[in-house]
C-alpha cells in the first residue's frame, strides 16, 4: 500500500477532516512543502507557525501551487472542493509523525546520519556527491537540521531512491536524540567534537554526549564512523556501538587515515591508509578528514574507490563555508556561516597554507552560544592566533573578540585591530585590504560578516570562479 494516500496521510499524522476533497479519483501525491512559494504539483503543504511567518496565511497559494492536501491547526478560507483539508493540534509534530512513519515505510533505504560540531553540511555534501556516482538518493540542500529540516529531508526521499543523508544538529540536551528516532540511521557519521553550543551543553564532554546520543538509534547492524580526534566519545557511545565503530581522521591511531596532506588553493589531496590517494575541491587539510569520512560511507555502500575519487571530485562547496573568492585584485574565503573554536583555528589554518603572495589577513567576529566559556574560548582563539600566526593582519569586529584581541596582539608579532560594530565599519574594513592580500572572514551566523565581503567587492570588483581541482593519481607512490 502506497504511503501516499489520505487514509495513510491521516493515519500518520493524526488530526480530523475537516474536508475529504472532491472528485472521481484520489488525488496524487507526493513529498511536503511548508512553503507556498515552492510547492510543486502533488505535494502536500503543512501549514507550520513560525516566528516570522504564519503558514496558515499562506494555503490558498500553496493550493494554487497544486497541493491537494493541506495540513492545519486552525480552519482556514474556504478552498476548492478538490482540496483535502485534515485539521491537527500540532502542524510542526504532524510533520515529525509523517517523516517517521515514512521512514518505517521504506526498510531498504539506507539513512546516513550526520552530526557533529562542526563540518557536518559539507561533509553531507561529500557523502551525497560520493553515493550519487552508484546509487539513487538524496540530501539537504542547506543545513536541514532541525526538527523542520530533518522530516522534511526524509519526506523529500522517492520511493525508489537507495539512500538519503540526514544532518542532525543541536543546541540542546536531548535535540540529537530526538532526531535520531525520527531518522533511524545505518550508518551514524560524528564529524568532530568541539566547543559548540556550550551555552545549553555546558561542557565539550556535554558536547560529547549529546552528538552520541543519534548512535542509540542506529540500526542494529549499523556503522558507526567517529572521530579519532575525540577518543573522548568513547566514553558515551553505546558499548554494541563501540564495536562495530570505525574510528577515522589524521591521528595516528585512526583505522581510516588521512595522511600526507597537500594543500593548494584549489583543494587538498590526501592518501588513505599510505595506500590510496584521494582529492576534494574544498581548501583547508581539514576538509581531507571531512572526506575521509565519506569515504568510510561510500566503501560502506558498496562503492569501489575510483567511484568514490570521482564523487569528491565533483563536490560543490556549501554556501558560505570557505568558499573561494575572486573579488578583483583579493581573494576573499569565506567562511560566515558559522564559528566555534575548533572551527577558526581550521579555517585560519588554510589562511595560512595559502600558497598564493600576498598579505593574509584574517577578518573575525565573535563566536556565540558559548555560555560561561565566552570569555575563555575567545581569549584561547588569541592565544592561539600570537602562537601560530596564521596572518599578518587581523581585524576583529565585534563584542567579545576584544578578549581575542588582548591575547594575539601580546606577542608583538602580529597587527591586531578591534572594530566596534558602527555604521561605516565594512567600508573601513575594505580599507585596511591591498591589491593581492588574501583574506579570511569568519565569524558566528547573527554577525552577519558576509557584508564585510560585499565592502570588499565594492571596492576591489566582481567574483571571479575558480577552477577545481584536477584529478589526482589514484595509489599512493604512482
Amino acid at each position: 500500500m502506497s504511503f501516499w494516500t489520505l487514509e495513510s496521510l491521516r493515519a500518520a499524522a493524526g488530526g480530523v477532516w475537516l474536508a475529504r476533497g472532491a472528485g472521481d479519483a484520489p488525488p496524487a501525491m507526493q513529498g511536503v512543502s511548508i512553503d507556498s512559494r515552492t510547492v510543486r504539483p502533488g505535494q502536500v503543504f503543512i501549514a507550520i507557525a513560525g516566528p516570522n511567518h504564519d503558514g496558515h496565511a499562506f494555503v490558498e497559494q500553496a493550493v494554487k501551487g497544486g497541493s491537494p492536501l493541506v495540513i492545519v491547526e486552525r480552519p482556514t478560507a474556504r478552498l476548492p472542493d478538490s482540496v483535502a483539508v485534515l485539521k491537527v493540534e500540532s502542524a510542526r509534530q504532524a510533520l515529525v509523525r509523517l517523516a517517521s512513519a515514512y521512514r518505517r515505510s521504506m526498510p531498504r533505504l539506507k539513512v546516513v546520519g550526520v552530526t557533529g560540531s562542526c563540518g557536518k553540511t559539507t561533509t553531507v555534501r561529500l557523502i551525497h556527491a560520493v553515493l550519487s556516482q552508484k546509487l539513487r538518493g538524496s540530501a539537504p540542500l542547506k543545513s536541514f537540521n532541525n526538527d523542520i529540516g530533518l522530516p522534511l529531508t526524509l519526506l523529500g526521499a522517492q520511493p525508489s531512491d537507495q539512500y538519503v543523508v540526514c544532518e542532525l544538529g543541536t543546541n540542546a540536551p536531548g535535540e540529537i536524540e530526538y532526531l535520531a528516532r525520527i531518522c533511524q540511521p545505518d550508518v551514524g557519521v560524528i564529524t568532530m567534537i568541539g566547543h559548540s553550543h556550550l551555552e545549553k551543553l555546558g561542557s565539550i564532554e556535554g558536547v560529547a554526549a549529546e552528538k552520541a546520543s543519534m548512535l542509540s538509534h542506529l540500526a542494529a547492524s549499523g556503522l558507526a564512523l567517529l572521530p579519532s580526534s575525540a577518543p573522548m566519545l568513547s566514553r558515551y557511545v553505546p558499548q554494541d556501538v563501540l564495536a562495530r565503530s570505525v574510528w577515522f581522521g589524521a591521528e595516528e591511531e585512526a583505522e581510516l587515515r588521512a595522511s600526507d596532506v597537500v594543500s593548494t588553493e584549489r583543494g587538498v589531496e590526501f592518501t588513505i591508509n599510505e595506500r590510496v590517494r584521494f582529492g576534494v575541491p574544498l581548501i583547508g587539510e581539514h576538509n581531507a578528514v571531512n572526506a575521509t569520512a565519506a569515504i568510510g560511507v561510500g566503501r560502506r555502500l558498496g562503492l569501489d574507490d575510483e567511484a568514490i575519487r570521482q564523487g569528491l571530485l565533483g563536490v560543490v562547496p556549501a554556501e558560505m563555508r570557505l568558499g573561494v573568492q575572486r573579488l578583483g585584485a583579493v581573494t576573499v574565503l569565506n567562511d560566515v556561516y558559522n564559528a566555534n573554536t575548533e572551527s577558526m583555528q581550521a579555517a585560519l589554518r588554510a589562511l595560512k597554507a595559502w600558497h598564493e603572495r600576498g598579505r593574509r589577513v584574517a577578518i573575525l567576529g565573535d563566536m556565540l552560544e558559548l555560555g560561561a566559556q565566552t570569555t575563555e574560548q575567545h581569549s584561547a582563539l588569541g592565544q592561539w592566533i600570537a602562537h601560530e600566526r596564521p596572518a599578518d593582519l587581523v581585524i576583529l569586529v565585534g563584542d567579545h573578540v576584544q578578549h581575542t584581541r588582548d591575547q594575539a596582539a601580546a606577542s608583538g608579532s602580529i597587527e591586531v585591530l578591534l572594530l566596534s560594530d558602527e555604521e561605516g565599519v565594512w567600508d573601513a574594513i575594505a580599507g585596511h585590504l591591498r591589491p593581492g592580500d588574501v583574506v579570511l572572514v569568519k565569524a558566528s551566523r547573527s554577525s552577519r560578516l558576509e557584508r564585510a565581503i560585499a565592502a570588499i567587492e565594492q571596492r576591489f570588483g566582481a567574483n571571479v570562479v575558480v577552477a577545481p581541482l584536477r584529478q589526482p593519481t589514484g595509489t599512493a607512490g604512482d
